[in-house]
């Protein structure tokens, strides 16, 4: 199961959205899209999963806190407790042995960051 983990600030559009996940690799066999619970209902995001014709998978913000990530973010992880939001929605929605194939990009005007996981979706 390949998923998208998305991390992103209030004021983020649809369009910064794309461009992040656009410079990860792209929403080719993407299966779900991932983000800290209480970002789930951001209209954005809804509407880039709808456009996608996939679930958004909510991750509780205690559980991204305990996932080791690649890149980091002093300011990410001082109020998440990880380095990357995006990357670590992304392992933890992947399910069991996820792991990255794409790390964090952001998108052009930095609003928006997006990571690509692999994993066996349970």
């Amino acid at each position: 199961m390949k998923v998208a983990g998305l991390g992103f600030r209030r004021e983020v559009t649809l369009a910064s959205l794309r461009d992040a996940l656009a410079a990860a690799g792209g929403c080719e066999g993407i299966a779900a899209i991932a983000t800290v619970s209480d970002k789930a209902e951001a209209d954005a995001l809804r509407l880039l999963a709808r456009e996608l014709g996939v679930p958004i998978k909510p991750v509780p913000a205690h559980v991204l806190a305990g996932i080791a990530v690649l890149t980091q973010s002093e300011l990410i992880k001082e109020k998440f407790g990880t380095g990357s939001v995006a990357e670590a929605a992304a392992l933890a929605a992947a399910g069991r042995r996820a792991r990255l194939i794409s790390t964090r990009t952001v998108s052009q005007d930095r609003t928006a960051t997006a990571a690509i996981a692999e994993g066996d979706g349970e």
